[in-house]
């Protein structure tokens, strides 16, 4: 079927005890991406190119957001030096870092991402695949 949508996944949220940072900090990474706000609702921004897929908002329960142990959030990037670029952006917009931009053979010969902590303690990376190299 032509039309059907390839992607396992509507959107995915994040919560932020730093709603006005948080956005701030996003709108400048995603867009090394391609990716801009979609959709804001109050406490609540959603990135995507097309849709809202990317949501950061307080937490509906009004309680303190937390992290998970063990979760990311990967981010797909047209090159490699999208990556590198997502990379310098995060961290100058106070990302704390996990990994530098390189080559992970161990995921695929073509794979090359990079790793970082959001201003809230999420675990976020971006990534490239060159098909090519494979």
């Amino acid at each position: 079927m032509a039309d059907e949508n390839p992607s396992i996944m509507s959107h995915v949220s994040v919560g932020t005890n730093k709603f006005d940072e948080a956005t701030a900090f996003y709108d400048t990474v995603m867009a090394t991406i391609g990716a801009k706000r979609i959709m804001e609702h109050p406490g609540a921004v959603a990135y995507g190119k097309l849709f809202p897929e990317f949501w950061v908002q307080t937490p509906h329960n009004g309680k303190t957001a937390q992290t998970a142990n063990g979760v990311h959030f990967s981010f797909f990037a047209a090159s490699n030096a999208q990556v590198d670029e997502f990379y310098k952006a995060a961290l100058a917009a106070g990302a704390k870092d996990d990994g530098a931009p390189g080559l992970r053979s161990d995921y695929g010969a073509g794979y090359y991402g990079c790793f970082l902590y959001d201003l809230d303690g999420h675990k976020i990376e971006a990534m490239y695949w060159d098909e090519s190299a494979g």
